[in-house]
């Protein structure tokens, strides 16, 4: 399985900007596509994760109300809009496959990273 993030760049706080992960490979072995963020010297967090099948969406308590996570299962692509930006979600977006919901241990596909910026 291939992910390829894009999207990312400088946003003022309280903009909004959109990521999209574009998936391909063996998808049948997904069941989960997730994004996580790392903003450096921090460990990898979950943002926000879709059921590849079914829809459901999840989120970590710090984007909700904020962050929403989409897919186009005919593009086989991955969206998340960020709105309400604040300058603690500057940090580098992954977006990933695997099995899991929030672990980051549980997913075995990753894309490169996509930097988002947001300045106060």
């Amino acid at each position: 399985v291939q992910l390829q993030a894009c999207g990312g760049g400088l946003v003022q706080a309280g903009g909004s900007l959109g990521l999209s992960c574009a998936v391909s490979g063996r998808t049948l072995s997904v069941y989960y596509i997730g994004w996580f963020r790392q903003a450096p010297g921090t460990e990898r967090e979950f943002v926000a994760g879709i059921s590849w099948s079914g829809g459901s969406t999840y989120y970590a308590d710090s984007v909700k109300g904020r962050f929403t996570i989409s897919r186009d299962n005919a593009k086989n692509t991955v969206y998340l809009q960020m709105n309400s930006l604040k300058p603690e979600d500057t940090a580098t977006y992954y977006c990933a496959a695997g099995a899991g919901i929030n672990r980051v241990d549980t997913y075995a596909y990753w894309g490169q990273g996509t930097l988002v910026t947001v300045s106060s």
